[in-house]
């Protein structure tokens, strides 16, 4: 509880120095928001086993011919996606999270890809499996959902990484959705971190383990202390990356500054991973503003 207090207490001091360098940098937000989202398709994508690299991911939403050949259901994966992120960067300030909303989100995720579960939960007989947890009967799903959102609405004076790592559980455990669970449950994260005036976050694949230990221990412990790290870090990252650029400073590897610096790249790496420097990861590569 006290690491999650000091945590949040980081989060909202970078909070307020990006508030305070914000105003008239809009444009460049734009960019840096535009820029993040072959990244957060590429590791919401990876983390449901998907085998196309960053770089593919990226040739895919630019219209690039690939040197090898992916199937059409991969293409829509990455495009549908690309296009949720982008909507619920611009609706999630006007609209409030219900049901009607993640079903429209769930509607574009899915189209040409499953167009026979496109925009509803899960009806009868189709129950789910993941891992060794089967979700809840399709019965049970919509008030199931409905208490969570009432849950989250209900702790606002509770810190975000909390409500987000009990909410994105919480979903995951319902599994609303025959298929694409995972990819808007992360979305429904970033919709809303933004609506509450936060900066949206990037799970990403390298920490994949980490996220599935997340769902065992709520799942077993009905606990949120693996998510609210991974959230809590997440959240943290991304404010060091806006920050960096907001605040105009010189964006280097981590590995040059460590030369620059004379300092131990993997003592730095320990601290980036730790988020104890205001390092962040863009692009899978370590960066810093120096």
């Amino acid at each position: 509880m006290v690491k999650v207090l000091k945590v949040f207490s980081k989060i909202n001091s970078l909070r307020q120095r990006y508030y305070q360098v914000f105003t008239g940098k809009e444009a460049l937000i734009q960019l840096i928001t535009e820029a993040e989202i072959a990244e957060q398709v590429y590791n919401s994508n990876a983390i449901e086993n998907s085998t196309l690299t960053f770089e593919e991911t990226e040739k895919v939403l630019a219209q690039i011919k690939l040197d090898r050949f992916i199937t059409e259901r991969e293409i829509f994966e990455i495009k549908n996606l690309a296009r949720v992120v982008s909507y619920i960067d611009k609706c999630a300030k006007e609209k409030e999270l219900t049901l009607e909303v993640i079903l429209i989100l769930y509607r574009m995720l899915i189209l040409n890809i499953r167009d026979d579960i496109a925009g509803r939960f899960r009806k009868e007989n189709e129950f789910v499996r993941v891992g060794s947890h089967i979700a809840p009967a399709p019965k049970e799903v919509t008030e199931r959902l409905e208490k969570m959102l009432a849950q989250y609405n209900a702790t606002s004076h509770e810190s975000i990484i909390k409500r987000i790592a009990r909410l994105h559980l919480t979903f995951e455990y319902i599994h609303p959705f025959v298929d694409g669970n995972g990819r808007i449950g992360r979305v429904m994260n970033n919709y809303l971190l933004i609506r509450e005036g936060f900066v949206p976050i990037n799970i990403k694949f390298v920490d994949r383990q980490r996220y599935y230990e997340a769902f065992k221990e709520f799942d077993i412990k009905e606990v949120t202390t693996v998510m609210e790290e991974i959230v809590g870090k997440a959240l943290t990252n991304s404010y060091h990356k806006r920050l960096a650029y907001l605040e105009g400073k010189k964006i280097i590897t981590l590995n040059e500054f460590a030369k620059n610096s004379k300092l131990s790249h993997s003592n730095l790496l320990n601290k980036a991973n730790r988020q104890t420097i205001e390092a962040f990861l863009e692009k899978n590569v370590w960066k810093i503003g120096v």
